[in-house]
């Protein structure tokens, strides 16, 4: 007696094949467009109706304004990818004293009592932003590991303005994830939330309290 895995398997190769897939209808995917300049509104607009946090920053000044929040808020520390763009960009523009820059430059079994219990803040990157719906995209790797977005209570993300995107399918057409995805990516469009039986929110229960997106603007 053949085993069930056997035989659906033998099932599925008995049907032979289906034809090719449809043809995906583009236009409507490619429904919703605005300016690039309309963009980050529209960006924010859906961000800030699930509490994200906004600051607003130039190519050459961002780094000063994550520097003012942390100060702002009493931040002792903020975790941060070294090997990363962003990362070596914000350490090279940060002065001595004050918050501390903590960089995430070990594996996660020799950092985890400090990454759980020791980090008031983790600053990344994006590789950009959906406008339609309002959300960040992440790409995490050895640079920043995804635990930079996910354990510390407050999550500081980096946008440049002219990498929004209209639409999610705009964004992998333009990120080419259609042709090779990425081993790991992440869709933020606000803090962590949960909801009970009778739907009522909270927020923070499994991750950041606290969305915060420096946003650049870069479109002149």
């Amino acid at each position: 007696m053949s085993d069930p895995r056997t035989a659906i398997l033998g099932r599925l190769r008995a049907s032979g094949d289906s034809g090719p897939l449809p043809e995906l209808d583009t236009a409507v995917l490619e429904r919703r467009q605005w300016p690039a300049a309309q963009r980050p509104a529209q960006l924010r607009k859906g961000m800030e109706a699930v509490h994200t946090e906004f600051l607003e920053a130039t190519p050459a000044d961002w780094p000063a304004v994550v520097r003012a929040f942390c100060e702002r808020e009493g931040l002792k520390n903020l975790l941060y990818g070294p090997a990363s763009e962003a990362g070596a960009a914000l350490a090279a523009a940060w002065p001595a004293g004050g918050p501390t820059l903590r960089p995430y430059d070990r594996p996660v079994e020799a950092f985890k009592e400090e990454l759980f219990n020791g980090v008031d803040a983790g600053f990344t990157g994006t590789v950009g932003g959906v406008a339609e719906t309002g959300g960040l995209l992440l790409m995490p790797g050895p640079a920043e590991p995804r635990l930079m977005s996910l354990v510390p209570p407050i999550h500081i993300a980096l946008l440049r303005a002219s990498t929004i995107h209209d639409t999610f399918w705009s964004a992998v057409k333009a990120l080419s994830w259609g042709r090779s995805l990425p081993p790991n990516a992440l869709m933020i469009s606000g803090p962590s939330k949960t909801a009970d039986i009778e739907q009522t929110l909270a927020y923070g229960v499994h991750g950041p309290k606290r969305l915060i997106v420096v946003l650049v603007d870069d479109l002149a």
